[in-house]
């Protein structure tokens, strides 16, 4: 805040003015003052700018209306005037000295120039200037003497600094000689693992091409005696096979001989009785001795039915063929059912043509077998065998062809034995079997007519 001239005071101060600004110290406290003295007077006795803060306490007073009240003591003499008055009724002492120039020796200089700066006695400058630099002296040795206070401070903090810098530097320095041993330490171990390290590694991929090798010759050896057991379980298999079939031919054997023997003695005892019928022989009356002289006459055989005058499409040929004793009709399904009607699904065809021998053997009495090729087959077959016709399927590997063959040779010399097949292969060799072929078309007219 800057000071208002005191060249510019009225009255008889004009001969004495200040030739500086008021020192600080002496400011304040002349503020200090005049906020003192503003509460003991009346409002119509402030000047008009300084009304406003009447209220205000005295601290607040000299806060916020400081470079007002020095400005009002500057410019106004009365309001000077009337501030001297409360001062000096407050400070009679300080005043009658102030007075008399003759300023107490142990007042305090700044208030001897504050007082003296407002009440204005003669000489008043002096006082203010010789106080103002009695207190810079002293403001000058206080901060002097705090300066070396401070001094001293920042030397003994200095002196406690290097005192501990030294000591905490000593102890750095012991701490980074221990670290440098231990990072030396810690180095040489490292080497140490890294080489440990290395050493394993080197060890661990030996170590596992060894494994892989042993896992190699592992499923190797494995994979040898799996199939060494595949072959020995196979070779087992194939023995139990043998020996199974060896125990079923041996129960077997007995009982087909017997069932062939019997087939046939039950053949030439109708075939006999069937002649007599035939002849109308009379019962035998004849002796062992009449038989050195006697004819006997031959059996009929199929190639004998065949010979009387029946074409070989007849089905008539067919009735007399199948009225033989212990006659067996084999019928090759396919090749009739792909004759007779192709276009046909083979469930229908299979079902039309058991439907046709079932009707037949119920007429006929005779033995009938039909044979289906089982490589035709995309699933088993859900069939219910008609009554009277046995259906047969072939196995895997195996044609419907052989499996006829197969039931031709089964059956004993001299049974008549028929087979239903177009095939020229079949027929030729069920024939040298002796058995009598017919073409299909035989069979499905006979089945037509039915």
């Amino acid at each position: 805040m800057e000071q208002p001239d005191s060249g510019a005071a009225a009255g008889g101060d004009a001969a004495e003015a200040l030739d500086r600004p008021l020192p600080d110290g002496v400011r304040r406290r002349v503020v200090a003052l005049v906020s003192d003295a503003f509460g003991g007077l009346t409002v119509t006795e402030l000047p008009p700018q300084l009304r406003q803060y009447a209220r205000f306490t005295p601290n607040r007073r000299a806060k916020f209306a400081g470079n007002a009240m020095a400005a009002a003591l500057e410019s106004d003499p009365l309001f000077r005037q009337r501030i001297g008055e409360r001062i000096t009724q407050s400070q009679p002492e300080l005043s009658s000295a102030l007075e008399s120039g003759s300023p107490p020796a142990a007042a305090d200089p700044v208030d001897v120039a504050a007082a003296a700066y407002v009440l204005r006695p003669p000489g008043w400058v002096k006082l203010v200037a010789a106080a103002g630099e009695e207190a810079q002296r002293a403001d000058a040795e206080r901060a002097g003497e705090e300066a070396r206070r401070e001094l001293e401070r920042l030397r003994e903090e200095l002196a406690v600094a290097r005192a501990l810098t030294k000591s905490e530097n000593e102890r750095l320095r012991t701490e980074l000689e221990a670290a440098r041993k231990e990072t030396e330490s810690l180095h040489r171990k490292l080497r140490s693992a890294q080489s440990d390290v290395k050493r394993g590694e080197a060890a661990l991929r030996r170590t596992t091409a060894e494994s892989e090798a042993l896992k190699a010759e592992a499923a190797a050896q494995v994979s040898a005696a799996e199939s060494e057991t595949r072959r020995i379980r196979a070779r087992l298999a194939e023995a139990e096979s043998t020996v199974e079939s060896s125990r079923r031919a041996a129960r077997e054997g007995r009982s087909i001989e017997d069932m062939r023997l019997r087939l046939l003695l039950d053949t030439v005892l109708e075939s006999a009785q069937g002649l007599r019928r035939e002849l109308a022989l009379p019962p035998a009356t004849t002796r062992p001795a009449d038989s050195v002289d006697a004819v006997e006459p031959g059996r009929m055989s199929p190639k004998d039915v065949a010979a009387r005058a029946l074409s070989d499409m007849d089905p008539a040929l067919l009735d007399q063929l199948l009225a033989l004793p212990q006659a067996h009709l084999i019928v090759d399904g396919y090749n009739v059912t792909k004759t007779g009607y192709p276009t046909m699904p083979l469930e229908k065809q299979r079902l039309r043509l058991l439907g046709g021998l079932a009707m037949l053997a119920a007429q006929s009495g005779a033995e009938m077998t039909c044979v289906f090729d089982g490589a035709e087959l995309a699933a088993p077959v859900l069939l219910a065998p008609p009554r009277g016709v046995r259906v047969l399927f072939s196995k895997p590997g195996i044609t419907a062809d052989e499996l006829i063959r197969q039931l031709v040779r089964a059956e004993p010399p001299g049974r008549p034995v028929v087979v239903v097949s177009t095939d020229r292969e079949v027929a030729d060799g069920v024939a040298k079997a002796g058995a009598r072929p017919v073409a299909s078309a035989l069979l499905l007219k006979r089945l037509s007519r039915s």
